[in-house]
């Protein structure tokens, strides 16, 4: 468990304690820099007494908490929260890509135990297309980025370093972890195991615009899976028991997934990959992982 800290929202110091770790969320891959809207219909009586909101009300997401303009006040933040929980728990600072090199610098000198890079695959759509489209930039792109600010500070491997956005298999887990991050982190990947996008609602997917697969339009709250909803009877639909079976085996599954490229490649454990594992397909994945061309030891870019 951990106590997710958006920018918009106040803090209970009591849920603060019963944490495993605080994220501190500056922003997410697909929207780094803008803020989104929560849709009024999505403000139920229990969420507004949840979130202290006036139900049934659109709300603006602002893109940043008020309590910080820089760094700096970042700093202080981190070292209240810290206060506030006895120095017990880690605190993450997950930021959407963006200016990856800069900002992991920024949030280590802030004080982050671990850092959480998004990259533009995150499935969020609760934000203009233009945003998804052409704000972000690549998980693939961001990681080597991240690794090299860390490396530079001397704390590649002490502070922790998660990568999100777009993992869906073990080999995506298993490029991540060579590439110099510690962990991955799932979220659109977990609503489809959890069985969102199924294709038994397909012709109620099709009343709202939607198909079975495009789990991305359900922003407004009418999942027809009953998984991300606050619809009574459209939640009803779900069993949290098989639900959670189906997310139990997909993170197995994954998980051996990545031990078998592991052992492909010679290592003992998931944790050995590194860099000289891979090989990339194209020019351009070549350049922004800066590994080399497959059957080549050319790095674009690089001399």
């Amino acid at each position: 468990m951990y106590q997710y800290l958006p920018s918009r929202y106040g803090m209970n110091p009591d849920d603060l304690r019963k944490a495993d770790a605080i994220e501190i969320v500056l922003g997410q891959g697909a929207k780094p820099g803008g803020g989104g809207m929560l849709l009024g219909q999505k403000i139920t009586e229990r969420v507004a007494r949840m979130r202290n909101l006036p139900e049934g009300i659109d709300q603006r997401s602002a893109c940043r908490h008020p309590d910080w303009t820089g760094p700096d006040d970042l700093t202080i933040k981190i070292n209240e929260l810290r206060e506030l929980t006895d120095w017990e728990k880690p605190i993450f600072v997950k930021m959407g890509a963006s200016r990856t090199y800069y900002d992991v610098k920024l949030a280590v000198h802030a004080g982050a135990d671990v850092v959480v890079v998004d990259g533009m695959q995150g499935g969020t759509a609760a934000t203009q297309d233009v945003f998804i489209e052409h704000v972000g930039i690549p998980t693939l792109a961001a990681i080597p980025q991240a690794v090299q600010a860390l490396q530079e500070l001397g704390v590649h491997r002490q502070v922790q370093l998660v990568v999100s956005g777009g993992i869906r298999n073990g080999a995506d887990v298993a490029k991540a972890l060579a590439l110099g991050a510690d962990a991955v982190s799932i979220g659109t990947a977990a609503l489809i195991a959890l069985g969102d996008n199924d294709p038994r609602y397909a012709d109620e997917y099709d009343k709202i615009g939607s198909a079975a697969g495009f789990y991305d339009d359900f922003q407004d709250g009418r999942d027809p899976a009953g998984i991300t909803t606050q619809d009574p009877q459209l939640s009803a639909r779900l069993d949290p028991v098989e639900a959670g079976r189906r997310l139990a085996n997909y993170l197995r599954v994954m998980t051996m997934e990545a031990q078998t490229i592991a052992r492909a490649c010679g290592k003992a454990h998931v944790q050995h990959l590194e860099p000289e594992d891979l090989v990339a397909l194209t020019i351009e994945a070549a350049a922004m992982a800066r590994i080399p061309l497959a059957g080549t030891s050319w790095i674009p870019g690089h001399a």
